[in-house]
C-alpha cells in the first residue's frame, strides 16, 4: 500500500505563487508516472501536469508557462511550482501517482487533495 501526503495548498491574492509538495510512501519499488490533477465541485478532475520518471513534462494549456512540475526521485516526491495564480486557478489539487512493483505491476494512488482558493 501506499500513501500519498500532499501539502502547501492556501489562500492567496492573484498573482502570487504557491507551491504544492506530494509525498509518496509505503511499498514502493519505483515510481513511475507522478501528476497533478485539480477539481471544481460539479466538474470533471482535470489533469494539469505530468511528469514522468524520465522527467518529460507536460501541461495543460491553462498553466502553460505558470506552473512547473518536478520531482525528487530520492524523496518520492513530487512539486507544482505555481506562479501568477488567477482566481481561475482555485480549485482542489490532487496528487497521483503510479507506482510499479518488483513483479511488473503497475498501480494508481491518488492524494487526499489541498484547496487552492486565489482571490482577486
Amino acid at each position: 500500500q501506499v500513501q500519498l501526503v500532499e501539502s502547501g495548498g492556501g489562500l492567496v491574492q492573484a498573482g502570487e505563487s504557491l507551491r504544492l509538495s506530494c509525498a509518496a510512501s509505503g511499498s514502493i519499488f519505483s515510481i513511475n508516472t507522478m501528476a497533478w490533477y485539480r477539481q471544481v465541485p460539479g466538474d470533471q478532475r482535470e489533469r494539469v501536469a505530468v511528469i514522468s520518471s524520465g522527467g518529460m513534462t507536460n501541461y495543460a494549456d491553462s498553466v502553460k508557462g505558470r506552473f512547473t512540475i518536478s520531482r525528487d526521485n530520492a524523496k518520492n516526491t513530487s512539486y507544482l511550482q505555481m506562479n501568477s495564480l488567477k482566481p481561475e486557478d482555485t480549485s482542489v489539487y490532487y496528487c497521483y501517482v503510479i507506482v510499479g512493483t518488483a513483479t511488473g505491476y503497475n498501480f494508481q494512488y491518488w492524494g487526499q487533495g489541498t484547496q487552492v482558493t486565489v482571490s482577486s
